[in-house]
Order: C-alpha cells, then sequence, then structure tokens
C-alpha cells in the first residue's frame, strides 16, 4: 500500500508542475523561442520552467536532454506545485530520485514533433517499465488541441530548441497504469463502462491500477475496442451490456488479463497458452498475432506493446469469450456418438451446418453412429459418401423441428401427435412427423429416444437409436396407431395392391379411416372392401385442406368394370366433409409422396341419391323426390345397386337456381318432369357422347333427352327436353356414383305433357 501511495504522490507532483506554468498569456510572453538554445538552455530561460529545471537537475538528466534530438512536453512551475500537493511531498526534495526521473522521462519523445505533426496515436517516451526496461507509452490525442494521457493539455506549443522543440503542458504526466490508458482512448470507452459496471462482484479498476513490482501487477491486458463490443452484443442478440448477466461479463472481463507478466507481441508465438484471470487461451502469430478462445472464436490483435508502468496493452478486435453454452452444432461436435451426424451435415446439400448455428429455436432428432451405421446398411450404400447430397438433406431435415424447443415432457403431455419436420414433403409442403410417448418417446414408429433433453443455446437435442428416413404414405400409416384397423384392411389377406401403389413416388390424397370409424362401419351395400379404400384415394395430387374448396374429385375407385373413376364430393362450409358422411378429423399429414387426411367414418361407394343430398346445389331437387312427391319412392329407385334394374342411371340435376326459375308444379305432374331427368339402364358419361352432335335417349318418364355438343359459354353441352325446350345447359358432367352418373343442368327439363 505504500508503494501504491507513493506512485500515486509521484503522479500527482508531476500534474501540480504542469497547472504552474498555464497560467496566462502573460506567463506564454516570458518563454524565450530561441531556436539556438538547446532544450535545457530553453527551460532555463523561461522562469515558468523552473521547476522543471531544477527536477531535471535533482534527476541528473540535464546532460541528457542537450545532444540528441527531442520533444518535451514542459510542465509548468504551477503544474509542478500541484504535482507535489497532490502527492503529499513538501518540496521537490521529498520525491524519491528514481521516481522522479521517471515521471520526467515520461515528457521526453526521441525525434522533434511539432504540433502540426502530431496525431492522435502512441508514442513511446525515454521512461521504462521496470520488469522488461521497455519504454512507456503516451497517448496523443489531437481532436482538440492537444491532450496527453487524457489529463494534460499543451498551452504553449512549439518552442523551438536547438535540438527539438518544446510543447509547455499544464500538467505533470504521471506514469500511465492500464487503466490510465483505457480511460484516454476513446476506442476503449466500451471496455471502461464494462470494467466499471456497479454491479460487478470484482474491482477492476483498483486491481489494474496496482503498481509495479505490487503484486498481482504487472499485467498483459488484451483490450477489445468498442467495435469489438458492439460486435459482442450482435453476436450474443443483447441490446446492451446491461443485458449481459454479471456472472458472464466477469468471466468474459477476466479473459482479458494476464496477471504477473508483461508479455511483449514479440514474446507470444504460434499455439501459445495464455493464462489469463478467467483461464487459457491461445495465442499464434502465423499471418499476424491473433487469440483463439474457448469457443474457437479467434481475435486479431491489431495494435500491440502499449506499454503502461504497470503492465502492457495490446489491442484486439474481437471480444475474447468464455466457454458459452453450445448451439446445436457446437454440442453435436463435442459428442463423439454423433460423430456421423457432424459428417452427414457437412456433407449435405443446403449448408446444413450454417442452418443448426442460426437462432432457432431447434428441436434435433439426433441419430447415433450405430443409427447411420443401420441406415446405410439398409439402403444399399457402402459409405455416407454414397448417398446423393440432397437425398442426404432432406433425410438430415426430417430430424429437425423448427421454432421450438420440444422437451421431452413437452411431447409427453401431448400424448401423441403430428409436429412437421424441416424436410419438404410433397407439395412442397414441410414433412409431417408422428411422435408416440405411449412407451418412452418415439417417432414414426421406428426411432426411439436413447438420451432426451440435451440443452444447446438454440434448442433441443433428443439423440436416437435409428435414422428417421422420409416417410412415405404408408409409412405414417403403419406408424399411428389410430389407423392400425385401416392398415389392416389394406394389407386384408396379403393384399399388396394399396401398400405398393401408395408406397410409390407420386402425388396421392388419402381419406383415411380412424379405428373407430372402422368399427363403426357395417358396410351396409355389401360392397366389396377394395373398392371402398380405393373410395378414399385421390391420384395424382397433393390436396391440404388450406386449398380444398366445394368440389368434385375423383377418387382411384371406379364405376363397375369401366375405367370411370368415382366422384367425390368435397364441402368446407364447416370443416371438410366428404359426400355428406365424413368429416376431417386430423388434416393434412404431411408424407414424400402426399398427404393424409384422418376422417371419422368410412366413405362407402356412393349413389346417385349420395351426391344429391351431400351437395347443397341440389336441396331444391331432394326435396322434389322426396317432400313433394311422396307418393313415390325416388330415394330408393335412385339408390339401386348398380347391375340391379334400372341401374345404372344417367341424371340430370337441376341446380337450386333452376327450380327457382319455375314455379312447381303439384306432385302428378312434378313426379313425371322428376322422370324425365334419369335415364336408366345407362351410364352415360360425357366421353360417351356423339361429340360434335347429337345422342339421344329415353328418359324414365318416357319421353326422349337429347345432348348436343359443343356448347358454348359457360355450358358444356345443351339438353333438349320432351317438350323440345333446347337451350338447357349442362354446365358440369361425370360426377360419377357407384350405380350412375350425374349432369348438372342450368333449367329444369319439361316433359310433353300433352300426351
Amino acid at each position: 500500500m505504500k508503494s501504491l501511495n507513493f506512485f500515486r504522490k509521484s503522479m500527482f507532483f508531476t500534474l501540480g508542475l504542469i497547472l504552474a506554468f498555464s497560467c496566462s498569456n502573460d506567463d506564454d510572453a516570458n518563454i524565450p523561442d530561441v531556436g539556438t538554445l538547446n532544450i535545457v538552455e530553453l527551460a532555463i530561460s523561461s522562469p515558468d520552467l523552473s521547476n522543471l529545471v531544477a527536477a531535471l537537475q535533482r534527476a541528473d538528466l540535464v546532460s541528457a536532454l542537450q545532444t540528441d534530438t527531442f520533444t518535451v512536453f514542459a510542465p509548468t512551475n504551477a503544474a509542478f506545485d500541484a504535482f507535489l500537493s497532490d502527492n503529499g511531498f513538501a518540496s521537490l526534495n521529498d520525491v524519491p530520485v528514481d521516481v522522479l526521473k521517471q515521471v520526467l522521462l515520461n515528457h521526453v519523445i526521441e525525434g522533434e514533433f511539432n504540433s502540426s505533426s502530431l496525431t492522435t496515436e502512441y508514442k513511446s517516451t525515454l521512461a521504462t517499465e521496470s520488469s522488461t526496461s521497455n519504454n512507456l507509452s503516451i497517448y496523443i490525442n489531437t481532436s482538440s488541441g492537444v491532450k496527453l494521457n487524457g489529463n494534460s493539455s499543451v498551452s504553449a506549443p512549439n518552442l523551438k530548441a536547438s535540438n527539438g522543440v518544446v510543447h509547455v503542458v499544464d500538467k505533470v504526466i504521471g506514469l500511465p497504469t492500464v487503466v490510465d490508458f483505457a480511460i484516454a482512448d476513446e476506442t476503449f470507452s466500451t471496455l471502461v463502462s464494462a470494467l466499471t459496471r456497479n454491479d460487478l462482484t470484482f474491482d477492476y479498476v483498483t486491481t489494474l491500477s496496482t503498481p509495479n513490482g505490487t503484486d498481482p501487477a504487472p499485467f498483459t491486458v488484451f483490450a477489445p475496442t468498442n467495435a469489438a463490443f458492439t460486435d459482442l452484443l450482435t453476436e450474443l442478440g443483447a441490446a446492451t451490456l446491461d443485458d449481459i448477466d454479471e456472472p458472464t461479463l466477469k468471466a468474459t472481463l477476466d479473459l482479458h488479463a494476464v496477471a504477473g507478466a508483461n508479455v511483449l507481441a514479440a514474446s507470444l508465438t504460434d499455439d501459445m497458452t495464455v493464462t489469463t484471470l478467467g483461464g487459457d487461451i491461445t495465442a499464434n502469430v502465423t499471418g499476424g498475432a491473433t487469440l483463439t478462445d474457448a469457443n474457437g472464436r479467434v481475435s486479431e490483435i491489431i495494435v500491440t506493446n502499449v506499454q503502461a508502468a504497470n503492465g502492457v496493452i495490446h489491442v484486439i478486435n474481437k471480444v475474447v469469450l468464455p466457454e458459452l453454452p453450445k448451439n446445436i452444432v457446437g454440442v453435436a461436435l463435442d459428442t463423439p456418438i454423433l460423430s456421423n451426424l457432424v459428417a452427414a451435415l457437412q456433407a449435405a446439400d443446403g449448408d446444413l451446418v450454417s442452418i443448426l448455428n442460426g437462432v432457432g429455436p431447434f428441436t434435433v432428432l439426433a441419430p447415433t453412429n450405430e443409427a447411420f451405421t443401420a441406415f446405410l446398411s439398409d439402403n444399399g450404400f457402402a459409405s455416407l459418401g454414397d448417398v446423393p447430397t440432397d437425398v442426404l438433406a432432406q433425410v438430415l431435415l426430417n430430424h429437425v423441428i423448427a421454432g421450438s424447443a420440444l422437451k421431452s415432457t413437452d411431447l409427453t403431455g401431448l400424448g401423441s401427435g403430428y409436429t412437421s419436420t424441416e424436410a419438404t414433403g410433397a407439395g412442397g409442403n414441410k414433412m409431417s412427423l408422428f411422435f408416440d410417448t405411449s412407451s418412452g418417446v418415439t417417432f414414426n414408429g421406428i426411432s426411439n429416444v436413447d438420451t432426451p433433453n440435451i440443452e444447446a443455446t438454440n434448442g433441443v437435442i433428443h439423440i436416437v437409436d435409428a435414422v428417421i428416413g422420409l416417410p412415405n404414405i404408408v409409412d405414417h400409416a403403419v406408424a399411428n396407431p389410430n389407423l392400425t384397423s385401416l392398415v389392416g384392411a389394406l394389407t386384408n389377406g396379403g393384399n399388396t395392391t394399396f401398400t405398393d401403389l401408395l408406397s410409390t413416388p407420386g402425388e396421392f390424397t388419402v381419406f383415411a379411416p380412424t379405428n373407430d370409424a372402422f368399427t363403426a362401419f357395417t358396410n351396409p351395400n355389401g360392397n366389396d372392401l377394395n373398392d371402398i379404400l380405393s373410395n378414399h384415394v385421390v391420384a395424382g395430387a397433393t390436396a391440404v385442406s388450406s386449398g380444398l374448396t366445394n368440389s368434385y374429385v375423383k377418387t382411384a375407385a371406379t364405376f363397375g368394370d369401366t375405367s370411370n373413376n368415382l366422384s367425390l364430393y368435397i364441402n368446407t362450409d364447416s370443416g371438410v366433409t366428404l359426400n355428406g358422411v365424413s368429416t376431417v378429423a386430423l388434416p393434412d399429414i404431411i408424407a414424400s409422396n402426399g398427404v393424409i387426411h384422418a376422417v371419422d367414418a368410412v366413405i362407402d361407394i356412393p349413389t346417385i341419391v349420395t351426391f344429391a343430398t351431400a351437395d347443397p346445389t341440389f336441396s331444391t331437387l331432394v326435396d322434389a323426390l322426396t317432400i313433394l312427391t311422396p307418393a313415390t319412392d325416388f330415394v330408393a329407385t335412385l339408390s339401386t345397386p348398380n347391375g340391379t334394374n334400372p341401374a345404372p342411371f344417367t341424371v340430370f340435376a337441376p341446380t337450386n337456381d333452376a327450380f327457382a326459375a319455375i314455379t312447381v308444379p303439384a306432385e302428378p305432374v312434378l313426379t313425371q318432369v322428376l322422370l324425365h331427368h334419369a335415364i336408366g339402364g345407362l351410364n352415360v358419361t360425357s366421353g360417351d357422347l356423339n361429340n360434335p352432335g347429337d345422342t339421344t335417349a329415353p328418359s324414365l318418364e318416357g319421353d326422349n333427352l337429347t345432348i348436343t355438343l359443343p356448347g358454348s359459354g359457360d355450358n358444356i353441352a345443351y339438353l333438349t327436353d320432351g317438350s323440345g325446350v333446347s337451350d338447357i345447359g349442362i354446365i358440369a358432367v361425370d360426377v360419377q356414383a357407384g350405380n350412375g352418373v350425374i349432369h348438372v343442368i342450368n333449367k329444369v327439363a319439361i316433359p310433353n305433357l300433352t300426351n
């Protein structure tokens, strides 16, 4: 403590000496500008520099300043007086000679520098650091006048001497500590803010001000610039230093100081371990001096050997950080059983390493090395290099859930269900992933979590025992225990037709009945199960729920022995309903070759009545067929199975608007009108018609109906009824049921009521 106080006293003594000189313009007038006088002679001839002369004489520096060329910053008498007072000295004779000598030499720079040639920079004085004899630095700031080490200003510049130049200063320039330089140089203002934050549990300023020769001085300080701290805040996602918690900030600052050594740049070597207050970092010099922290981050040393009295500063362009909690890639790199995963991430298309280095959050299902070995073997690959890189990328992305860090407890709380991975499934949609927590945590029925909840800075990793391939529709159906009845039906009796079809590349939309749906289905019409199952498959499209509208689509089921695919009516007025009997309970299970929508009822083979009842476009027609004609059982007739007289039917179905345009007749006439809209015994599709030309067939009422192709405008074709009206527009065709076909018309057809 005595040495520290003495150091402070010597510094304040010098400051006081400077103050004495900078009194007034009258003082400046007493300083001769005589270029023939050497520096000491100039000082002797200047009354306001008499204390400086006395100090030079006591420190035996007079002769040293009379020969070579120097720039001297000369404190005034007032500056010396303040220095002595501030440091508790009664007179100049009370200052130890060795201290006084170093203080005076700290005002001397070799060479001649007029004020106009000075710039904001560090230069070396003749003062030395005790442990290395390295010359002390002086920080010159010319942004507003000339200021030295942040506390002494030039009051009278450019006094020419025969061996240099003298600049009179208003304070003695004490021997600087590393703290003095940090405070003086605006380049380190953020560092100073960090070192002085009021919640720190360590007093960096006091420690780093410790005089040389007193433990723990001297110091080697790696000082980050303001720009380095700005980059750090961006890297950490912090707005200000206050966003960094105290333990992290302290651990970071500790890594920037070495105690007990004044390590100059020339002493640094490649792969050199530098032991800081906070642990080891690594220095390298090949290609430029750098520091590497525990995270592999590299800081360049951009300014070296700023020498203070109690240590040396090297300026760096990146803040050195303690070992941080690792992100997902870092965790994988540090986990030996995930080395194949790391290699795969590096080999795959799409720069997946950079993606998983991102902010996240991500949930990553990480296959073990054994899992990758099995994957390669099962798929006929000799090595990872044999896997096409685009395929490999999609397989890996199928293990990544973006937007959330799902812990195993989160999944357990959900029980089972689907989430989306970053792999691209059919139609450009994100692939679905099924999880089941009924016994551990299993994904897609094939991959089990071995080690859950490995936390990373940007998410969570679950180590799994199998690679999760890109699932097709069959894979999804097999994985979901709520679809076991469907799988059993698809494979009944060793049948592979459906599994082969739905495992092939392409695009399919499958409406998959749940187990409960199959339990409730009694097959009342005795339809072939394969036909029923086919009626749940739409080939050639990945129809996600957001793209569905009130419309008809074609299924894989066909009418009788023909190639005419059955229609399926989709209604989206309230959820998604199919043929008016089955509702989508779980939409959009995305596979590599299509989409599954789980439905709550089996969709039986539709009849003409099924479509008429399901489609609200025909609600008036349904009323006419039922409520308004109770004497005739149209429903039973039009539900007749194909192959049973009078089925199949070709029905021309008037829309609600068509009925609204007429006065609906009484039951006897209405019955004949309705019979006039159906042809019995024929399933006449648009492809069966003469085009161009007419096609004529008798209706169930008896009068002929004639279809004329082509139509015009919104009319695909025209229908001529029994009364001779020929402008009835056919506006939709080929709604194919299991017992006939419907064509939609925009006017009610009227038979010849005179016969």
